[in-house]
């Protein structure tokens, strides 16, 4: 993750505009495949399965999904770098990125809020998910995208690599600043968690911090200039980023050499068999190899994607030209397709899918739990169902050029 081009030391705004309307499509099947995965994350939030545990079917069921938030980022960060080339100009790509960020900000504390719980409780509880994290991220973005390319690229790298280099003060340090009057700024930066907004007000849950994702979108922008390159350069270069990400992850993780909060290794104290506690690295916040794990393959798999033909690729196709629409409309759906399954199941729709998800919620009662097989038949009748709109959407931001389109 570590080279990146010449070309990618000239700023936006000194580039010239490629023809409108140009998309690379490897970049759209990665974010369709990030799309429909997500999906069985969020459908196993109303399941009442665990997120993650030591059972493999349930294990991998989580850890598939991992690959989702790194390559939502990174790739978030490649798409605006790629508009600031279609825009032709950094101040002009510099709003984008500001006005919209505030916007994700808002739809995560507001509209995605009440998606996620269909209660209007927002006294008590207000979530800072993957939306809020983008959008921080873009409103950060907007003041780096006037630094050269090169420079931006090893700014998120630098992130990315050193922040786990704190994990073995925590111990001594992490009680003191949690206690210190700028505790609710080091968990929205760093730790995550919930931040009591006033003596009365509602908690604020922050399942995303902002370091180390600003590093990802970062470096995902320098990653753009990768992308511009002519498909053998390209080819290679994506292998032996992807490759070198995943050795890098292997080396260290088998040694347990740095990277991660917690080392890996089964026996009688650990609750994971060994390569189950190989790959369960820390997401909140995301560790270096955590990273390195989900990005390396993203990337190394790009070249093979360029060329992909058949009716998988072009469903997948449809979802990644609209991600965030997708994303608005799959929370809700998800969420009222548990209700009609706790209504099936039941007789009635459990309250619990009242409360606060995707983080604070009671335990689910007995005879709750979704078995895995109807948590992948409700994904999969999901994923169906919303592709009609996606589609329709898809065709309509080809259609037509309306400004407020790039914000959905």
């Amino acid at each position: 993750m570590s080279t990146f081009p010449q070309a990618a030391t000239t700023r936006p705004d000194a580039l010239p505009t490629p023809a409108r309307g140009i998309r690379i499509q490897s970049l759209d099947i990665v974010r369709g495949a990030v799309m429909v995965l997500m999906a069985i994350d969020h459908v196993r939030v109303y399941s009442g399965l665990p997120a993650g545990g030591p059972a493999p079917g349930i294990f991998f069921t989580r850890w598939v999904t991992h690959f989702c938030a790194p390559a939502f980022l990174f790739l978030a960060g490649t798409g605006a770098y790629l508009h600031g080339k279609k825009l032709g100009n950094t101040g002009a790509l510099a709003r984008y990125l500001l006005t919209r960020g505030a916007w994700l900000v808002l739809l995560e504390l507001t509209v995605l809020r009440l998606a996620w719980t269909f209660n209007l409780d927002f006294g008590s509880y207000l979530l800072a998910g993957v939306i809020w994290v983008i959008g921080w991220c873009m409103i950060l973005m907007a003041g780096l995208v006037w630094l050269p390319t090169r420079l931006i690229g090893a700014i998120g790298l630098a992130i990315i690599l050193g922040h786990n280099a704190i994990d073995p003060f925590l111990p001594q340090v992490g009680p003191a600043l949690r206690q210190s009057g700028f505790a609710w700024l080091l968990q929205v930066l760093y730790f995550g968690g919930p931040i009591q907004l006033g003596a009365d007000g509602p908690v604020l849950f922050v399942l995303y911090s902002i370091i180390p994702w600003i590093g990802v979108m970062a470096a995902g922008y320098a990653f753009g200039a990768v992308m511009e390159l002519e498909p053998v350069h390209r080819r290679r270069l994506c292998l032996q980023i992807g490759l070198g990400a995943t050795a890098l992850f292997l080396l260290l993780r088998g040694f347990n050499l740095y990277g991660n909060p917690s080392p890996w290794g089964g026996g009688a104290q650990s609750p994971y068999p060994p390569l189950l506690s190989f790959l369960n690295t820390n997401k909140y916040p995301a560790s270096l190899l955590f990273l390195l794990m989900t990005l390396g393959p993203t990337i190394a798999l790009l070249p093979w994607l360029d060329h992909t033909r058949g009716a998988a690729a072009r469903w997948l196709t449809v979802f990644g030209r609209v991600p965030f629409f997708y994303y608005l409309l799959h929370i809700p759906f998800i969420h009222a397709v548990a209700l009609l399954v706790s209504f099936i199941r039941g007789g009635a729709v459990d309250p619990r899918l009242f409360a606060n998800h995707p983080v604070m919620v009671p335990p689910a009662p007995d005879g709750y739990t979704w078995s895995l097989g109807l948590l992948y038949l409700v994904f999969a009748a999901v994923i169906v169902v919303l592709y009609l709109p996606c589609r329709w959407f898809a065709h309509l931001k080809e259609q037509r050029r309306d400004a407020w389109l790039g914000y959905l």
